[in-house]
């Protein structure tokens, strides 16, 4: 026995350690919330004391903690008080009548007064069987005197019914805001309901929120949604400086059993500068030393990553940027759509350049190949290598084009892709791209070739928080009717699973205390009730998991058929 007795020792099952020294191991020790020892069963009881806890795995898979490596915190916090109107698998609408009984149910369980939102999430307008989008008079005939958000599965735009349009400001005289799209009814200049990126942001930052206290009551509901699945560090992929204060509260107060990360949203930045340090005389984006200090450390498992770029839409909306035009209409039926830059390059440019100056961690939002063409533009104007190791991560990176993951290397950028679009939205991709174009969705197998660090994200509240079904869309690339996006681009088992592992925990310079299994790292843990290096795909997201450890303590299920 060694001088410090382990607290636990897990074994009896398969031990994937994301180390590639040593893959699998037999047992596994721990102690004040790390792990000590990793290896042969043997050895690693060596750690027992007499009060040491071990755990037979009966049969079990355990592996490092899931690191949600891009996805928005805020919204679960108020997903558990909206409308799921997501299509199958993840929701139950089918039609517009279909998503009208959702919402009236919805409210039948949490009335709303006059006047009050009613909002719902996961508007898909391909899983509509109407052959046609949702109009404002559809939500209007439900309720005629509530403002009605219908989020967009994208999350860059929501339907807005007529009283929610008037409140925005928005009437048939509107033009387009920069960068934005307000979709019309045919043949007329009247909004149709739907409204995207610059159009659709602001209103969504700024519109009523719940008091504090009652966001604080739901940060229990909104972390199990994540410990549930595995996960045991979540991300605000752009934080806003509305949610700024209750995410610190929410640490100082010890509401947090997870690890959360923020992604300040740069659009948020200058305000949020200006209310904390009224004094400073600094450019707009000009961070004063106290608050580039704060990014890097957790402080009551809190932490501030990087800053959140945000250069296109959505490919499913038609809101990216690419750089070929789509093979079907715009959103308001123009011809050759290739979509739009969320802001001018000369913007960009400059805060490129100026936030990597400061050595802030960059995080940018690239969907489109036009997109991804602009930020690497403005890396190599602000004379990124990667001997800095600035680790600038471009957020998607979903539809690339020829050459872009070598200058990826070139320049020390690193993707996180989104593989479960293959499923959710891969059809709708075809339509619009073709075969060819849409087979370079997210493609991980050429990325990992490069050597670049992958990881790969759920976007929750775009799609469920679901990792095994990351791994499967990683290794399959299938849509819902079964046609394979770019078969040379999947992967195997292990590497899906260290995209959602060590990978992102390198994306947060986390690499050296979580994302694997080894000696001196945070005792993060995941127990799955089958193998997924063992698993069928089409099985994956069957695998149930039955604990989550977060530093040595359970915050979700139980270790069943635990030994003294």
């Amino acid at each position: 026995m060694t001088s410090t007795p382990a607290d636990l020792i897990f074994h009896g099952g398969p031990i994937l350690t994301m180390e590639a020294s040593q893959p699998r191991a037999e047992a596994i020790a721990i102690a004040d919330g790390k792990i000590v020892a990793v290896g042969a069963k043997d050895a690693v009881l060596g750690h027992a004391g007499p009060a040491t806890r071990q755990i037979d795995l009966a049969g079990r898979t355990l592996l490092p903690g899931f690191i949600d490596a891009h996805g928005h915190f805020a919204n679960a916090l108020q997903v558990v008080g909206w409308a799921n109107i997501q299509r199958p698998p993840a929701g139950p609408v089918t039609s517009i009548a279909s998503l009208q009984q959702v919402l009236r149910e919805h409210v039948a369980r949490r009335p709303v007064g006059k006047g009050e939102w009613v909002i719902a999430y996961g508007y898909d307008v391909d899983g509509l069987s109407d052959g046609r989008a949702l109009d404002k008079a559809d939500l209007d005939a439900v309720f005629p005197e509530n403002p009605v958000m219908v989020l967009h599965n994208s999350n860059h735009g929501a339907v807005l019914n007529s009283c929610a349009l008037a409140l925005a400001g928005y009437d048939a005289s509107t033009p387009d805001p920069a960068g934005g799209v307000i979709v019309r009814r045919p043949g007329s200049t009247e909004p149709a309901g739907l409204v995207m990126e610059t159009a659709f942001i602001p209103l969504f930052v700024h519109m009523p929120q719940p008091s504090d206290d009652e966001r604080l009551a739901q940060f229990e509901a909104a972390q199990r949604l994540y410990t549930s699945k595995g996960i045991a560090t979540v991300q605000d992929g752009a934080t806003v400086a509305g949610d700024l204060d209750l995410f610190q509260r929410a640490a100082r107060e010890g509401h947090l059993c997870i690890d959360l990360v923020l992604l300040p949203l740069v659009l948020e930045v200058p305000g949020m500068l200006r209310e904390r340090f009224p004094e400073f005389q600094g450019q707009p984006l000009e961070l004063p030393q106290p608050a580039r200090d704060v990014f890097g450390p957790y402080r009551g498992r809190l932490k501030f990553q990087g800053i959140k770029l945000l250069l296109d839409g959505s490919p499913q909306g038609k809101t990216a940027f690419w750089g070929e035009p789509l093979l079907t209409p715009g959103p308001n039926g123009e011809a050759h759509w290739r979509g739009q830059p969320v802001c001018p390059p000369e913007q960009l440019f400059e805060a490129v350049a100026r936030l990597a100056g400061q050595g802030i961690q960059l995080f940018a939002h690239c969907n489109g190949d036009a997109a991804i063409d602009l930020m690497i533009e403005a890396c190599r104007r602000a004379g990124l290598k990667p001997e800095q190791d600035h680790r600038t991560v471009i957020i998607h990176s979903q539809f690339m084009a020829p050459g872009q993951l070598e200058q990826y290397v070139e320049l020390g950028l690193h993707p996180s892709f989104f593989t479960v679009h293959a499923f959710f939205f891969g059809d709708t991709h075809l339509a619009n791209l073709g075969p060819e174009r849409a087979g370079r969705m997210s493609p991980m197998a050429s990325a990992m070739a490069l050597g670049l660090h992958c990881s790969n994200h759920n976007d929750f509240s775009v799609t469920p928080i679901e990792p095994m079904r990351m791994v499967e869309t990683a290794m399959t690339r299938r849509t819902r009717t079964g046609v394979v996006l770019g078969e040379s681009e999947r992967v195997g088992a292990e590497a899906a699973l260290r995209a959602l592992t060590i990978e992102a925990a390198w994306q947060i310079r986390e690499e050296d205390s979580k994302g694997s299994l080894a000696p001196g790292k945070r005792a993060d843990l995941v127990i799955l009730d089958g193998d997924p290096t063992a698993t069928v795909p089409e099985q994956l997201n069957d695998i149930g998991v039955v604990a989550t450890i977060k530093d040595g303590a359970c915050v979700h299920g139980s270790w069943e058929g635990a030994q003294p």
